[in-house]
């Protein structure tokens, strides 16, 4: 049996959707979470969070950050490392972006 991956739809939230307090950056996972990009195409540094009571991850302007939690184990028999169905991907600004976008790219 062949192992497979595959993509859910990406994830976006424009410039003028940041603020301050966290915003969510489009929808809940639909599936268990192995691998996932998050791209901070704006001209501001932000804080990206699963859980919008502690910032958890900073990502400077124009910069991306790539978490590969479980490429390498066999999905069949261990789900041990895999960020949870509903998981809601947030961000808020550090310093205020005036352009672009955030991007989260999840693999399952």
């Amino acid at each position: 049996m062949a192992s497979r991956a595959f993509f859910e739809s990406i994830k976006s939230l424009a410039f003028g959707g940041i603020s301050g307090a966290y915003a969510s950056v489009g929808s809940p996972t639909t599936h268990p979470v192995r691998a996932f990009c998050i791209s901070n195409n704006t001209a501001g540094d932000l804080y990206f969070t699963v859980d919008t009571s502690m910032d958890q991850m900073f990502l400077a302007a124009g910069s991306f950050r790539l978490y590969d939690l479980q490429s390498n184990q066999n999905a069949q028999f261990d789900d041990k490392f895999v960020l949870p169905v509903g998981t809601q991907f947030s961000c808020k600004q550090i310093t205020a972006p005036v352009s672009g976008d955030v991007f989260v790219e999840c693999i399952y």
